[in-house]
């Protein structure tokens, strides 16, 4: 048995955790000592650096657990394959998971450096990471990283790391090179992506996580209001989603949807509560603005259209999915478990199950697609 049981599972968000020498060994020579220390913020996060693989006990320890993996395992650098993707391949098997997508857990500061020569650098690396890690199981699918700063170069990184076989295109949520996403620059970029059928994706981390000091000082310890990387707090959480709600609007109001109708991409980790509104929303800026601003008026689409033709999110699982899908459409939701970090919960599986399950009308074809069927398509595996 194992943890899926019965249930067709494609994952749309895991992880791995990045080990020392993770950019160091990928990186052309030149840039090497540049680049940020893993090493550091492997310490930072509570890891030994000189202590990240598990010994044949410990191994052993952890596979049999069974189908206890997610419920019973330890989190983060610890958890079977986290950082060995010959354990990774273990960890599937015993998850019963038919397809993972797998993104890096530290990496999204590298959107963050102001030497373009030395960002662009750090995403190849990344990139080689990533694919060595996924290329010797064909069930994880790799997510590079890039961005659109600089049009033309932004296209060979993407080239790059598309040929390395990665499937996915994690973008920082921000106005590339002070213009807006949907600016004509960045049109060959979204033209192939579509031409790959390569989603690109909005996770946490496209944005500055934590909402900021200010709005965390209330006059209590510091220890009270704890926010890190890949950590956040209640505060962080409301507002969590709203540069890729920014970036998604105006990516959709500048009609790169419907130009490129062929594109695919999607916010995760990010909850999904906020989907229903912001398509609402979308619709009623396509309609009353149309006579202002007439390239509104040329959509054969509504925004809403577009996006549950195009976008997906993954809900988190504490959020009530059936209710979500209801208000807006079910084609726009993805199953992850976010393993190995423990923001998935120990139980992500069986909390949507009851989510779905308490739902109104939600039919099997609704579920089935939740849990697989539209992770499948918009991964373009079917």
């Amino acid at each position: 048995m194992t943890y899926a049981g019965s249930r067709r599972i494609v994952d749309a968000d895991s992880h791995l955790m990045e080990w020392p020498g993770f950019l160091t060994d990928h990186v052309d020579p030149p840039l090497r000592d540049r680049l940020p220390n893993i090493e550091a913020v492997m310490v930072a996060n509570g890891v030994d650096p000189t202590r990240w693989q598990h010994s044949e006990e410990e191994r052993a320890h952890l596979v049999d657990l069974g189908d206890d993996l997610v419920r019973r395992g330890p989190k983060w650098h610890a958890a079977l394959g986290a950082v060995d993707p010959s354990e990774r391949s273990g960890a599937l098997d015993l998850l019963g998971f038919e397809h993972q997508v797998v993104y890096s857990s530290f990496c999204a500061p590298l959107f963050e450096l102001d030497d373009p020569d030395l960002r662009y650098g750090a995403y190849r690396a990344h990139n080689r990471a990533m694919a060595g890690f996924c290329d010797a199981d064909k069930r994880l699918h790799g997510v590079a990283i890039c961005d659109l700063d600089e049009p033309d170069r932004s296209l060979v990184e993407l080239d790059a790391a598309l040929d390395m076989g990665l499937r996915l295109a994690w973008l920082p949520a921000r106005a590339p090179g002070g213009r807006a996403p949907g600016h004509l620059d960045h049109d060959p970029f979204w033209a192939r992506l579509a031409e790959r059928n390569v989603p690109f994706v909005l996770h946490v981390g496209s944005g500055r996580l934590p909402i900021g000091g200010e709005w965390m000082d209330d006059g209590r310890p510091p220890s009270e209001q704890f926010s890190g990387a890949e950590i956040i707090g209640s505060k962080d959480f409301m507002v969590v989603y709203h540069t890729a709600a920014r970036f998604l609007s105006v990516l959709v109001l500048d009609g790169v949807l419907e130009r490129h109708g062929g594109l695919h991409g999607g916010a995760i980790e990010m909850g999904a509560g906020w989907v229903p509104d912001m398509l609402r929303r979308l619709d009623h800026a396509a309609s009353i603005w149309s006579r202002s601003e007439p390239r509104l008026g040329t959509f054969e689409r509504t925004p809403t259209e577009q996006a549950c033709a195009q976008l997906r999110f993954t809900p988190y699982p504490f959020e009530d999915v059936g209710r979500i899908a209801a208000e807006s459409d079910p084609r726009l939701f993805l199953f992850s478990s976010d393993y190995p970090h423990a923001e998935g919960g120990r139980d992500p599986l069986g909390r949507f199950e009851r989510s779905w399950a308490s739902a109104v009308d939600a039919d099997d074809a609704a579920v089935a697609g939740f849990f697989a069927n539209n992770a499948s398509a918009w991964l373009g595996l079917e």
